[in-house]
């Protein structure tokens, strides 16, 4: 059967702990099946402390081992430009959780350029758009992701697109540098929504009560110019991992746990 992508759906647990966990079982198990019917597997991976968590429970799942890592290149959907060893660094809380803790390759994890390294923010998007461009396709100057994480603010930006700034309604490039941003650091260099829009499934992670408004939003389908969110869409598939205190807003039928 068919899967609309414009049909998201969320699958609810219990706790942030439980979160972190089913979130790391079901990304085990897709790339263990990934990996081995692909020559190449694409993942975005996102910040903060839901994006870290589950990363450091998939390092630890006992699934890992059949995972083709040879194979397995990371990429992030924004990240701060800040030193490379800055605890804002979104690529730093993902080498502590997952990334150094595995034999993957270092040329398979594209990292974007840091400041203090000679570049410019606008340098440094440029040059994570090439990177990009290395692996892209016939149809687009970017890999399609297999999968794309996100995580959801409270004012329902993703990446680093927040609400109703010009960076949402860009759609001829695929990496941004982003100056002033509502959330600091100021700087930071983000995925445009084409980019997150071409990935196979987009799995949203999302937890705690301060975010339940913004998921109503999202699902009861608000302009993504006001709640970027609303406008993430994977081409397969589209799905939000919530617990229980983000799912306050979520109606019932939009609840399935085995989506």
């Amino acid at each position: 059967m068919s899967i609309d992508p414009a049909a998201t759906r969320c699958v609810v647990e219990p706790d942030k702990p439980s979160l972190a966990d089913a979130v790391a079982t079901r990304f085990v198990g897709k790339l263990v099946q990934l990996t081995q019917s692909q020559q190449a597997v694409h993942i975005s991976l996102t910040g903060g402390s839901m994006g870290a968590a589950v990363l450091e429970r998939a390092a630890a799942h006992p699934g890992v081992g059949m995972v083709d890592w040879s194979r397995t290149h990371f990429w992030w959907s924004d990240e701060r430009f800040v030193p490379r060893d800055d605890a804002e660094r979104n690529a730093l809380q993902a080498r502590q959780a997952m990334l150094d803790r595995l034999e993957i390759p270092a040329e398979n994890i594209h990292e974007p350029a840091a400041a203090g390294e000679g570049v410019t923010l606008d340098e440094a998007a440029d040059a994570y758009a090439a990177e990009l461009a290395r692996y892209g396709t016939d149809q687009r100057p970017w890999p399609q992701f297999d999968i794309c994480f996100l995580g959801v603010g409270p004012d329902g930006h993703i990446a680093s697109l927040f609400p109703d700034r010009g960076e949402v309604r860009i759609s001829d490039r695929a990496v941004l540098a982003v100056r002033d941003s509502p959330k600091p650091p100021p700087e930071r260099i983000t995925f445009t929504r084409p980019v997150i829009n071409s990935s196979v499934r987009v799995w949203m992670v999302v937890a705690g009560g301060d975010k339940a408004p913004a998921l109503g939003l999202v699902l009861a389908g608000a302009s993504y110019l006001s709640v970027p969110a609303a406008g993430a869409h994977g081409t397969a598939r589209t799905v939000i991992f919530v617990d229980d205190d983000a799912a306050a807003e979520v109606p019932e039928d939009l609840i399935d746990p085995d989506y």
